[in-house]
């Protein structure tokens, strides 16, 4: 009798161990790493930025390599709202870690800024972004970002005509 009983236990035990290891189920695989070790975390992020522009960023990954970004924020520097787009590369991978990826990207954009200079001085510019920065790409749904964008800027007002900026901005973005 105790040894059906300690059958029955172990039996009972058993099972219990294999249903701990069920199948994965679809959301279960989207968060399991790849053979490169990443985690497939989704193609588009949004987040917020600090530095010229202070708001909100997004990023929409078209392939492995490139990507369409864009922020919209408050322009401090410039005192106004800027709106921008990018569409960068990732030319070079600079180091590779169990916890992140350090890329490089580059890539062209437009920006639209309205400058407020007073109550009654206020335009709108538009110009050509060049940008470059560093993604440090995580393996979980994070990445963070360091940027600097040369811009040049056509102002829609009488004293202004074309001219040269600089954004410099940091951010976070979560992907799904």
């Amino acid at each position: 009798m105790k040894a059906v009983i300690a059958i029955a236990l172990l039996t009972a035990a058993a099972s219990a161990r294999a249903d701990d290891e069920a199948p994965a189920t679809e959301t279960e695989e989207l968060d399991k790493p790849d053979s490169a070790g990443r985690v497939d975390k989704g193609t588009i992020g949004i987040g917020i930025m600090i530095g010229e522009p202070v708001g909100f960023c997004a990023r929409l990954y078209l392939s492995d390599d490139q990507a369409i970004q864009g922020a919209v924020g408050a322009a401090f520097i410039g005192d106004g709202l800027q709106v921008h787009a990018d569409y960068v590369f990732h030319p070079y991978i600079l180091q590779t870690r169990d916890s992140f990826v350090l890329a490089t990207y580059i890539g062209p954009g437009v920006r639209v800024i309205q400058y407020d200079k007073g109550r009654d001085d206020t335009f709108i510019a538009l110009g050509l972004r060049a940008v470059g920065g560093l993604l440090f790409d995580f393996k979980n749904p994070l990445d963070a970002f360091v940027e600097v964008a040369g811009v040049l800027e056509y102002g829609f007002a009488d004293d202004e005509g074309f001219g040269p900026a600089l954004n410099v901005g940091a951010g976070v973005r979560y992907y799904f």
